[in-house]
C-alpha cells in the first residue's frame, strides 16, 4: 500500500474531507489531494502532523514496517476538543476540566430511570 493510499484510507475511516484534514494540518486541500494521488510527497514537517492528527506511526503513513499505534482512531470531535483545549489559556483549561469532571460524576450519581412506562 502506498503512503496515498494510506492517508485516503485515514481519512475515509473517519469520515473526514480533504479540506477538513489540509485545514487541520495547515495545508491546502490541493496539496493533501496531491499526497493521496501520489502525485507529491509531504514535508517532513507535514508528515509529522499528519501522523499526530490520525494518531499514527510517522512509519504507518510512510509504509514502512510499523503499524498502526494500538489505541482507538481519534474522532473528529476529539480533535475539536483538543483545538479549543490548546487555545484557552491555564485558567480557562482547569475551569474546563472542572466542568468534565462534574458533568462525568454527575451521570454517574444519578439513580437509574426505569425506561418502561407504568400503565395507568
Amino acid at each position: 500500500m502506498s503512503m496515498g493510499d494510506r492517508l485516503r484510507q485515514l481519512r475515509l475511516e473517519r469520515h473526514l474531507s480533504q479540506e477538513e484534514v489540509a485545514r487541520q494540518v495547515g495545508i491546502t486541500r490541493s496539496a493533501y489531494s496531491h499526497y493521496e494521488i501520489n502525485n507529491r510527497h509531504p514535508v517532513y514537517e507535514t508528515l509529522i502532523k499528519l501522523a499526530h492528527y490520525f494518531n499514527v506511526s510517522l512509519d504507518y503513513i510512510i509504509g514502512g514496517a510499523g503499524a498502526k499505534r494500538p489505541e482507538h482512531p481519534a474522532e473528529p470531535q476529539e480533535h475539536k476538543i483538543l483545538e479549543l483545549f490548546k487555545s484557552m489559556d491555564q485558567e480557562q483549561r482547569q475551569q474546563s476540566i472542572g466542568l468534565l469532571l462534574g458533568i462525568v460524576e454527575g451521570e454517574r450519581k444519578k439513580p437509574v430511570r426505569s425506561v418502561a412506562k407504568s400503565k395507568g
